[in-house]
């Protein structure tokens, strides 16, 4: 195995990592900013508030693209396991 191997393999990596976190950072993103700038122009300044909203929306987010998640974990880990032989060899 090579170092280029395993620079590449941690590229995949980090790479289906980023896909697999994006939909839950961005929903938590867009989210906490709308919360943020109601507070800011009702001067609401409560934690729950913030807190809640965004426990609900990242719920539906792993509920809606959850399936999708799993599938794309499944397939990258089964390719790093089906590659391992010609690493080696």
């Amino acid at each position: 195995m090579t170092d280029t191997t395993v620079i590449e393999i941690a590229l995949q990596t980090m790479l289906v990592a980023l896909k697999l976190s994006a939909p839950i950072l961005l929903t938590a993103l867009v989210i906490g900013f709308a919360i943020s700038l109601f507070q800011s122009l009702t001067q609401i300044q409560e934690v729950t508030l913030a807190f809640v909203p965004k426990l609900v929306g990242v719920g539906v987010a792993l509920l809606i693209s959850g399936n999708w998640m799993m599938h794309t974990l499944v397939d990258f880990t089964n390719d790093l396991f089906e590659s391992i032989p010609g690493m080696l060899g």
